[in-house]
């Protein structure tokens, strides 16, 4: 949930550049080839895993590659665990950060299909009186706003430390109230600009406008409706990882140590970025959105219409992302990170797809980008 992403769709703030030493990088390599790897020619999503553990320093890659007739290979690099060199448990539970933006946008515009919330309408309405500060109104901004991100919102996410919030169980007023100490980054319509905050309002509308908690309506019209048996968000005060999963570690500056962050409050996430999931279960949320089996077409439509997000050829739609790939044609998903995980990937129109994840935030430009192209290499492949 980084501000990097910014110009990635996924999150809140980038540890700052760390270089990590090549003795970590060796003795964490540990490549799970898929049966269709061969001696003589290894599979290239494994090679793009293998290369992250050992040249990036991530302690494990994780990916999940789906084709269009839903044959799915997994595939795991590096160790579940630095202190004890476990395996890392195939298609394991990550922090799956601002990828929760999708699922939370998916229940505002299944309301809008049902007539109970309105695109275009502002966010005073559901929540009169809640968003002022310098520069903001909302009666002047609107739902389609905070869902595509050009409301002009601050972002609460670059305005709290990492280890001050770990332990810590936070409401969604209190990461409003964070946000609304600081002046308008933007006049909505204006622009876009990555904001946490635009997706706690949205949070906090579904649960205005049907009475139920964020969590309860996140898992009856997606999580239990398609199947995702390994995703889930965490109850008040759950800190730890459900199932079997890689650890998870953080830095906080260039010359610092990796960090065990796998347990931690991620309540200051919220619905722009607490859940929990595996890259299978994403690749089947994405598959799903896509065919139309969680949206009806005109809301689908709604979300699939995109804005220019930075310079590398990323756009936002309503929680939803399209990246050129480098065989043509784009993939749509969105991405996330929170201390500990990094995950980013999608799918194609016509039914590829693939989730990359990694257990610590990329701490520079250029190994962020060997994920991002790791995903590509899966999808065209």
């Amino acid at each position: 949930m980084r501000t990097q992403t910014r110009q990635q769709g996924g999150g809140r703030r980038r540890a700052v550049s760390a270089a990590t030493s090549v003795a970590i990088g060796v003795m964490t390599l540990g490549a799970l080839a898929p049966p269709a790897a061969s001696a003589a020619r290894p599979d290239a999503v494994q090679q793009s895993l293998n290369a992250l553990v050992r040249d990036d320093g991530m302690p494990a890659a994780l990916a999940s590659v789906q084709d269009p007739d839903g044959r799915t290979r997994t595939y795991t690099a590096g160790v579940g665990d630095l202190a004890t060199g476990s395996k890392v448990p195939r298609d394991g539970q990550v922090r799956i950060g601002s990828n929760t933006k999708a699922f939370t946008a998916v229940v505002v515009l299944q309301l809008v299909g049902e007539g109970k919330i309105g695109l275009d309408t502002m966010v005073d309405d559901y929540l009169p009186g809640l968003v002022r500060g310098e520069g903001i109104d909302g009666r002047h901004i609107t739902v389609r706003q905070l869902l595509q991100h050009t409301s002009g919102l601050p972002d609460y996410g670059v305005h709290v430390d990492d280890d001050e919030i770990r332990n810590r169980y936070l409401e969604p007023r209190e990461l409003l109230d964070i946000a609304l100490r600081y002046k308008a980054d933007a006049a909505p319509g204006e622009t876009w600009g990555y904001s946490n905050t635009n997706y706690v309002l949205a949070g906090l509308i579904v649960q205005k406008v049907t009475g139920r908690p964020l969590a309860e309506e996140m898992d009856r019209r997606i999580i239990k409706r398609i199947g995702l048996r390994h995703t889930y968000f965490p109850a008040p005060g759950e800190m730890t990882i459900r199932e079997p999963h890689p650890r998870g570690y953080h830095r906080n500056r260039a010359d610092g140590p990796l960090r065990d962050f796998t347990e931690m409050d991620p309540s200051w996430g919220w619905a722009a970025g607490q859940l929990i999931s595996t890259n299978s279960d994403l690749n089947r949320f994405f598959t799903a959105l896509l065919a139309g089996r969680l949206l009806p077409a005109a809301q689908l439509a709604e979300m699939r219409t995109t804005v220019p997000a930075g310079t590398s050829g990323l756009r936002y739609g309503l929680g939803l992302t399209s990246r050129p790939l480098s065989c043509g044609g784009v993939y749509w998903g969105h991405g996330g990170d929170i201390a500990g995980y990094e995950t980013r990937g999608g799918v194609t129109d016509d039914g590829r797809a693939a989730n990359v994840a990694v257990t610590s935030i990329p701490t520079d430009d250029s190994a962020a980008q060997h994920v991002k192209d790791a995903v590509d290499r899966a999808l065209c492949g």
